[in-house]
This record gives C-alpha cells, structure tokens and sequence, in this order.
C-alpha cells in the first residue's frame, strides 16, 4: 500500500494518530507532500515509515530542504507520481508540472484540502491534512495496486472513514 500524506505543520512529531498511524507503519511507501515544519518532525516520520519519501514545502527551512528536494517522482504499482508541495497557477500549474516530468499523476499539498481531481489532463492528488486542515477533514490517502493494473485509491480520515474514491491507470 501506498500511503499519501501532507502539511504536518508540527513542532513536536509526526502526529500520526488513529488510522493514518496504522496506515504509515502498514504501508510499503509514504511520500510526504511537504510542510513539516521542523527538522525533528521529518525524523519522525522517517523513524515511523519503513520506506519514506519526501518534498519540502513553503514553511520548511533550511534544514529540511538541504534534506530533501522541491519535487521528485516516484513509481509504485507501475504508476509514475510527481510530487510537489504547490505550484503557482492552481491545477493548470500542476497538471503542466506532472507533463514536463512524464508522470501519470500528480501528488500536491498546500490547500490542506483533500481531493482527486481526475477530469483533467493529469489526475492531481491532494491528501489534505492529518494533523492541520483548516476546516477541512483530517486526512490522508491509501492506495493499493490493482491486479490488472494501476491504482485504486481512496482519501480516509484519521477515524477510518472513507470519504471519496479513485482509480489512477498510468498511460500505455
């Protein structure tokens, strides 16, 4: 299982509770769309998840980002992601950055508003916020492989309660 999270923004932890708890320590992945805040919150998650990887967002600092990079790709389940915090320009920025870099998805944070937005050029994926979200539903997202390919993903949050379903098929 591929485990999505974001915009931590903590001081003390990874503040993992619940569900997403269960979720990091299951998961053969997490990737981590950016602002943790602190340096010891990173090593939180790393110390957490047995395969971890990470952006940086707007209110990382210096020690964060000599750690870890703006964007990156990775692949799970022959799905290739491009993960960024946020880009100017909303999803047209976004869908435009997942292109140049060849992926078959993006996965954002920032907004700390989950979602999936599939209708696009590019599917764009925000797991809102499992510890800060702002009004929104704490939450992360799951997504496991499919057997005839691709992913099958839904955005839960921290109790368990799935609250939107998707599909991601990576382009042939």
């Amino acid at each position: 299982m591929l485990v999505v999270v974001s915009d931590t923004h903590s001081t003390d932890g990874h503040r993992l509770t619940n569900r997403t708890l269960d979720a990091v320590r299951e998961a053969d992945l997490v990737v981590h769309a950016g602002d943790f805040m602190r340096e010891s919150v990173l090593d939180a998650f790393i110390d957490e998840a047995d395969s971890f990887l990470a952006v940086y967002g707007n209110n990382d600092g210096s020690e964060i980002r000599d750690r870890i990079p703006a964007a990156r790709n990775v692949t799970y389940g022959g799905v290739e992601f491009a993960v960024t915090h946020t880009r100017r320009g909303g999803n047209t920025a976004l869908s435009m950055f997942g292109r140049e870099r060849g992926a078959d998805a993006v996965i954002f944070g920032h907004s700390h508003r989950p979602g999936f937005h599939g209708t696009g050029p590019i599917p764009l994926l925000n797991p809102g916020s499992h510890a800060q979200p702002r009004g929104n539903r704490k939450a992360h997202a799951e997504l496991e492989e499919l057997p005839d390919g691709g992913l099958r993903g839904r955005l839960v949050t921290v109790d368990g309660d799935t609250f939107e379903t998707f599909r991601i098929v990576p382009d042939e």
